[in-house]
């Protein structure tokens, strides 16, 4: 099938890096002699049939900044048949050869029901802080967003060691721990929780009361959204302790902020190969990353495999934190 018209759109949350991503898939699309279209607010613009033309220079000097200068929304609508037929009606309207899609798991889902509605190939780009995705070592904003809450655990332990207290930091993930696993490992956490391994709150308890008797004054407990009732947990841990506990929760600051090297850097490689994907015949795939190398992974895999969690890496930090 001949290309000529390209859609992109960037939908769900947004992760910092997805503007470096629309850059280098239209700077390679331009390349190409391919027409691009960007289409606003996600699905919802998709549906509403809201787009803009894009060429080299509308996406001069975004690949810096985060979040993403298309915008984006959560349609709920698209999970429905009503409106992925909208949505594959709008594609065929404007004669859209192929689409790329820039998000996480239910983007991507719905993007699975869109190619199959339009017979269109989509390519899907893993942009999601959560790093959930089956098929590619890690997504585009991820190391920003453990950056950027390194940074903030960082601040808390000159606070949690001058007072002498404990700190509860609660990090984004209501399903998965991967950024709470990396972020506790590099700011040394003491305790790390998240979904996929259990623990029992004395256990917590125990371990914050063995670490006083080794000289212990102060403590850092990184806990994933999904772990658990984060002020439940702070109270708990001040009733059997008797310990001076502090609650922070990071929240939507780690969604922003400038995308670091490696976010660029990985935003421009996927982006760049999605219009490379279409070009070779990918029809249902994600621009994937393993061992370093771009992969194409097909679509349905990314969204309805488990992607573990690396359980070494949680050993290590209990290691590390004695």
């Amino acid at each position: 099938m001949a290309m000529d018209l390209i859609g992109i759109a960037t939908t769900g949350g947004d992760a910092p890096g997805m503007n470096a991503a629309i850059r280098a898939a239209v700077r390679n699309a331009v390349s190409k002699k391919l027409r691009i279209m960007g289409f606003q607010r996600g699905y919802t613009g998709i549906m509403a049939n809201e787009f803009m033309p894009l060429d080299e220079r509308k996406v001069g000097g975004i690949i810096h900044e985060g979040g993403t200068f298309l915008k984006t929304s959560r349609a709920e609508e698209i999970r429905t048949e009503e409106g992925i037929s909208r949505a594959a009606k709008v594609l065929k309207k404007n004669n859209v050869d192929g689409l790329i899609v820039i998000g996480g798991d239910g983007s991507f889902r719905a993007a699975c029901a869109l190619h199959k509605a339009s017979d269109i190939p989509v390519i899907g780009i893993p942009a999601t802080i959560d790093n959930d995705l089956a098929g590619t070592d890690t997504s585009i904003g991820f190391d920003t967003a453990v950056n950027t809450a390194l940074d903030a655990l960082d601040k808390i332990r000159d606070t949690a060691t001058s007072h002498e207290r404990a700190f509860i930091v609660e990090v984004m993930g209501r399903n998965r721990g991967f950024i709470a696993l990396e972020v506790g490992i590099g700011a040394g956490a003491e305790i790390i929780l998240i979904p996929e391994i259990e623990f029992e709150t004395e256990q917590v308890c125990r371990r914050l009361t063995d670490n006083y008797r080794k000289g212990k004054k102060s403590a850092i407990i990184v806990m994933a959204e999904g772990a658990g009732d984060c002020m439940e947990m702070t109270e708990t841990i001040k009733e059997r302790t008797g310990f001076e506990v502090r609650l922070t929760k990071l929240g939507h600051l780690q969604r922003g902020g400038r995308p670091t090297a490696y976010s660029r850097l990985l935003a421009c490689r996927m982006g760049a190969a999605s219009i490379d994907f279409l070009l070779n015949g990918e029809r249902k795939t994600m621009t994937g990353i393993e061992g370093g190398r771009i992969v194409a992974i097909d679509l349905e895999y990314a969204t309805t495999t488990y992607k573990p969690i690396d359980e070494s890496q949680y050993n290590l930090a209990l290691t590390l934190a004695t």
